[in-house]
């Protein structure tokens, strides 16, 4: 498996002063997911919790719907110059069930950590319909339980810590407890590592439950919510257009601006007493 951080030399200058010394930064290496052998996709993500990416990646594309649709996720044996095997192509075995996505040059995409998903041949090739909506999900959630969930998740970011560089996703329940984080150079892939877990775990469809992402909420973010089932999805930055739009088709809680005791509600108010 590969480092999640590794060790670089920098140059610190404070006013007229200059130093150099060694600094912990974040990896970012790419991901090559295959379907039974057959080049997929390739993202930009920092290693660790790439089966659980792949699962949340198939699950959210709408390739899969839980995880009996995949018989087998392995490492390939992709070497380095060394030698040595990279751990950076996955290839995943699908049940034979399941009907494989038609790859072809508008279906094969490269995803990169700042952008998500990019190529799509049209804005309606990504409004899938997810086969766990979260329109008739009746949680309801306290405003100030909303409010403690981003102290919860800094908290459980142990790489940001050491690097700073690193967004992060986080699962709770409508009480406030945390069910699992997960953190990624790109925004999207903590989404998908942390559906992928609960895929992994048989928890779909994820009633009850609120996602919480760093950054900003985009419209791909709102998209994997709604794929999974995830009735509220909050961000402590701005949402998109976009993301906003499908908040209100889905049935999506959208929560923005999630700072301290004051949110912005832009879909679907209701859930939020």
């Amino acid at each position: 498996m590969g480092r999640v951080t590794t060790r670089t030399p920098v140059t610190r200058i404070s006013g007229t002063r200059q130093s150099t010394r060694p600094d912990t930064v974040v990896v970012e290496e790419p991901l090559e997911i295959r379907l039974n052998g057959t080049p997929l996709v390739v993202t930009m993500r920092t290693p660790g919790s790439d089966i659980e990416l792949a699962q949340g990646f198939l699950l959210t594309e709408g390739i899969i719907s839980d995880r009996s649709d995949i018989v087998s996720v392995r490492y390939c044996n992709s070497v380095d110059e060394h030698g040595v095997n990279t751990y950076n192509v996955l290839d995943v075995d699908l049940a034979a069930s399941v009907t494989p996505p038609d790859i072809n040059i508008e279906r094969n995409f490269y995803t990169t950590s700042s952008c998500g998903v990019c190529g799509k041949a049209s804005l309606e090739a990504i409004r899938q319909r997810t086969r766990h909506s979260p329109a008739d999900d009746v949680v309801r959630i306290p405003a100030a339980t909303i409010a403690e969930l981003p102290d919860a998740l800094r908290s459980a970011q142990r790489v940001f810590e050491t690097t700073g560089g690193l967004h992060a996703a986080g699962l709770f329940t409508a009480t406030g407890e945390l069910l699992a984080t997960r953190e990624d150079v790109g925004r999207h892939n903590a989404v998908d590592k942390l559906i992928g877990w609960a895929t992994e775990q048989s928890r779909l469809p994820l009633r009850g439950t609120v996602l919480l992402v760093s950054g900003r909420a985009s419209f791909e973010l709102a998209q994997k919510a709604v794929m999974a089932g995830i009735p509220v999805l909050a961000a402590v930055s701005a949402p998109s257009s976009l993301a906003i739009d499908l908040a209100h088709d889905a049935g999506l809680t959208l929560i923005g601006f999630l700072r301290g005791t004051t949110m912005n509600v832009y879909a679907n108010p209701d859930r939020i007493t």
